[in-house]
Order: structure tokens, then C-alpha cells, then sequence
């Protein structure tokens, strides 16, 4: 067979292969030789389903910035750890993912009607603010704008905002007002892609596309940079030269392939986000910014339940991810995970030194889902009884593992049993200060002993959390903030 008729046989495999396997743009060749209609529908498979595959899987790592005030600057996020992800806007309307537009072809001029019944008639962002706090979280973070082109704020220079919309409403604005009362730090996403210009798909042959797309990515991070008072945190996505062209369709003397995962976008245009990110630090001095622009950051992202990944107590990262099974934006019905799922999540990171942003999808009006807030809830619960464990500490000194995590603040480490020991004792390697006591937090004491280089710890059946048993332990000593991390395993 022809290698194109071998390429769309391997696209016809079942979503769970694609699921597990994900694209091989490296296989995806499709050779000058093949007729005029084969080499159209080869073309259009690669934007429709492998560019936006392979563009997520790029590295997207800026580098961190290195000036004198970065440390100070990133201090309160360090202390925060957990935040509040909203994905929002007209796509919240079809209810099938933010993604809708791309995933079914929808037209443009088609997609943009939905403006016309976004009136977020029941949108309460106090009610939003009120659910975060009483969550554990202390920050959070709204899609201003997604890469549906949608402005939840106003901009003149655009047709397609909320303001035009029938909502006729700047919903940023109540949005930071309300995060600011409710004593949270104010976070915006803002993606600088556009899937309304076809200059964001090929920068090269439709360059005034591209560059009218990256006119208005800088008037718009400047309009949110400018008009809504303190900023904290300005979210990326979808910028930086790897996701030009959504991965890359190229040619080449061997014929049509994606571009390879570790290559950017290296043609004639080029986002100016050193440019864009410095004026916004301008007018924004505080600000923190994440690393999916080419500009440096202050902190690294990781997106999903499954890029937990590993240790890292030197660059500051945050783990995004769902309260739901599913997209980002609003999906009816969509499962809720369960409590000790996201209990792990949040320990997880923490254990890792990282923080969790947790996002959740509110409805068409506004309002969010009695489900996901019921989970909510139930997280503030957990966090009141458990957040010491959690706010102001760094990861470590044991590295995750199969037990669960550590995390230490001073001459305290806090141990989070994930997984407790068949015969409920839990070793670990001694650390250099001794453990002088030790209790189930917020409970009674606990056995615990230790000699030679081992430290045995009794996890008792009684008390233990079914979603994460927090074990306080004292130290004769405190320990240093940032820890060379230990094996678990013990050395026999």
C-alpha cells in the first residue's frame, strides 16, 4: 500500500489507541507522488488531529527568570499552594469542552453566534470567590480569553467580547473586583493563538494574519495589564513558537509531515513575547508568569492527573488539572472525581513541592455545577483539618513513594499515608535531626521508634484517613528549607 493509504489506516485505529499511544508524527510522511486529492486530505488530517496532538506534547519550557527580586516575587505562591483553575466562555454553551470549536469543525462566522446567548445571567463572581476560599484554595485564575478568540473583558478593538455579547458585561472586571474582596490573589489566563486567523495555522504565506493575530495578543495583554488594578498572575497557553501553525504542517524533499516535536515554529514570524511579557512586567511588576510564552517565567506548568511527575524543590512548577473527568470547560454530567483522588493530587504536588491549580467548568450562566462544589466543600473540610500540612511547607525530605509523600516546615515534617503498610508500620531512613515525636495530626500520639538507620512509624487503623492520614512528626532540629531529598527505601 501506498504510504498514504497506510497513514490513514493507522488513523482509523479506536480512540483508546490514541488515547494511550498518541500520535507518530514521525511516521506521518506523505510523499510527493500521491495525487492532488490524497495530498489535500493528508494535509487536512494533520491539522485536524495530529498538529494539535503533537503541539501539546512539545516541551514548552521558557526558561525562569533569573533577576534579583524572582525569589521574593514568587514567595506567596510558594505558600499558597492550591488555587482555582475556571475555564469559561460561549463554548461553556454547546457543553462539550473548550475544545469544541476545533474538535467539530465549527465555522467561524457559525461559532461566533453563540455571543448572542452568553448572558451569564446567573454569573455571581463573589459566589466563585466564596467557593475557592472555602475550598483551602488562595488563589485564582479565570480564561480571560481562550483560543476561540471569546474576551471575557473589554477591548474595542474586538468584535467578539462579552461585552458584545448579550451578557453586555466587562465580566473580567466583577471578576477581579470579587477575587480581591474575598482577600484571594487575582490570576488571568489569556492564550494569544486565535483559531480565527488563519495566519496562526500557516505564519508564513498569510503573514499579515499572523501579524494582525500578535497586534491584537499585544493590545490585549496590555488592556488586561492596564485597566483592572494589581494583577498577580498572568496564565499563558497556546503562545510561544511550538504551537505555530498547531505543531507545523511542513514540506519537504520527503513530503508532508508534522514537525518534529522538539522543533519550534522557525519561519519569518515570531510572537515577540520577550517584547509583550517585559512591557507587561511593566506595568505590572509583581506579576507572575507561567512558561508557555518564549519570554522567561517564574514558575513551570505541568497539565493533568498523569504529569504529576517528579521532585523538583529547585525550579517553583504547578500541577493544573480537573475537578471532573474530562474537559475544562463546562460538560454536563461530567463524573466528579472523587475526594481522595483529588486529596492525592493536592498532596501529591505539595510532596513534590509544587502547588495544584484545581479547575472547574462553570455553566453557560454562570453558575457553578452543585456537584463540583459539593467536592469543594468537601476539600475545605479536609483543608481546615489538614492545611498546616500543606500551606507555607516545601516538599520532602523523603521522596515520594509508595507510602505517599513528605512535606516539612522548620523542625516539623509532615508524612501523608497515602497507602498505609499492611502491618501498619511505616520505615523510612532516618534524617539528621531525630524525631522526637509523633502523632496523627490533630489526634493522639503514635509509636515510633528508631535505630540504626531506620525509622519505624506505627500508622494506626483507627483515625487513619481513607483520602491521606497526616502523620506529625518533631525534630530535635530544624531542618534546612530547601532539602537534598531522600530515597524512601531503606538501605538493608
Amino acid at each position: 500500500m501506498s504510504p498514504v493509504e497506510d497513514t490513514w489506516g493507522w488513523a482509523r485505529r479506536s480512540p483508546l489507541h490514541w488515547l494511550k499511544h498518541g500520535p507518530r508524527p514521525d511516521r506521518l510522511v506523505f510523499r510527493i507522488g500521491c495525487s492532488m486529492r490524497k495530498c489535500s486530505l493528508a494535509i487536512v488530517f494533520l491539522l485536524t488531529v495530529i498538529s494539535p496532538l503533537a503541539s501539546i506534547a512539545h516541551a514548552q519550557w521558557a526558561p525562569l527568570v533569573s533577576d534579583s527580586g524572582a525569589a521574593k516575587r514568587i514567595a506567596w505562591w510558594r505558600e499558597a499552594r492550591f488555587g482555582m483553575f475556571l475555564h469559561w466562555g460561549v463554548y461553556s454553551i454547546p457543553g462539550r469542552g473548550e475544545w469544541v470549536q476545533w474538535q467539530e469543525q465549527i465555522p467561524v462566522n457559525e461559532y461566533a453566534k453563540l455571543a448572542e446567548q452568553f448572558r451569564a445571567d446567573h454569573y455571581d463572581p463573589d459566589a466563585w470567590a466564596r467557593a475557592a476560599k472555602n475550598a483551602g484554595m488562595r488563589y485564582m485564575v479565570l480564561t480571560a480569553r481562550h483560543h476561540d478568540g471569546f474576551a471575557l473583558f473589554d477591548d474595542p478593538g474586538s468584535d467578539f467580547t462579552a461585552m458584545k455579547s448579550a451578557a453586555h458585561r466587562d465580566l473580567v472586571a466583577e471578576y477581579v473586583k470579587a477575587v480581591r474582596r474575598a482577600g484571594l490573589r487575582v490570576g488571568l489566563y489569556y492564550s494569544p493563538l486565535d483559531w480565527r486567523f488563519p495566519g496562526f495555522f500557516f505564519p508564513g504565506i498569510y503573514q499579515q494574519s499572523a501579524v494582525e493575530m500578535r497586534d491584537q495578543y499585544q493590545r490585549q495583554v496590555e488592556i488586561l495589564g492596564r485597566n483592572y488594578g494589581k494583577i498577580d498572575i498572568l496564565w499563558f497557553d497556546g503562545g510561544a513558537n511550538e504551537w505555530l501553525g498547531f505543531g507545523g504542517v511542513e514540506f519537504s524533499g520527503s513530503g508532508w509531515h508534522a514537525r518534529a516535536n522538539d522543533q519550534p515554529y522557525r519561519g519569518k514570524f515570531d510572537w515577540q513575547d520577550e517584547k509583550t511579557v517585559a512591557h507587561l512586567r511593566e506595568l505590572q511588576p509583581q506579576i507572575l508568569v507561567n512558561n508557555r510564552t518564549d519570554a522567561p517565567a517564574d514558575f513551570l506548568t505541568r497539565e493533568g492527573d498523569s504529569a504529576m511527575g517528579e521532585f523538583d524543590n529547585v525550579h517553583p512548577w504547578e500541577l493544573c488539572t480537573t475537578i471532573t473527568d474530562g474537559a475544562w470547560g463546562y460538560q454536563p454530567n461530567a463524573r466528579v472525581k472523587p475526594l481522595a483522588q483529588l486529596v492525592g493530587l493536592l498532596a501529591g504536588a505539595a510532596g513534590r513541592d509544587g502547588n495544584l491549580l484545581l479547575n472547574v467548568g462553570p455553566r453557560p450562566d454562570g453558575s457553578l455545577d452543585p456537584e463540583q462544589l459539593k467536592r469543594l466543600s468537601e476539600m475545605g473540610r479536609w483543608m481546615r483539618a489538614n492545611g498546616e500540612s500543606i500551606y507555607g511547607t516545601r516538599g520532602g525530605p523523603w521522596l515520594p513513594g509508595k507510602y505517599g509523600v513528605s512535606t516539612h516546615r522548620g523542625s516539623t515534617v509532615y508524612l501523608h499515608v497515602l497507602r498505609r503498610p499492611a502491618d501498619g508500620v511505616l520505615e523510612l531512613p532516618v534524617l539528621s535531626a531525630r524525631v522526637v515525636s509523633a502523632r496523627v495530626l490533630h489526634a493522639g500520639q503514635i509509636e515510633f521508634k528508631q535505630t540504626g538507620n531506620t525509622l519505624k512509624v506505627t500508622v494506626p487503623e483507627s483515625g487513619a484517613d481513607a483520602s491521606d492520614t497526616v502523620i506529625e512528626l518533631g525534630l530535635s532540629e530544624p531542618l534546612p528549607e530547601v532539602v537534598k531529598p531522600i530515597s524512601p527505601a531503606i538501605e538493608r
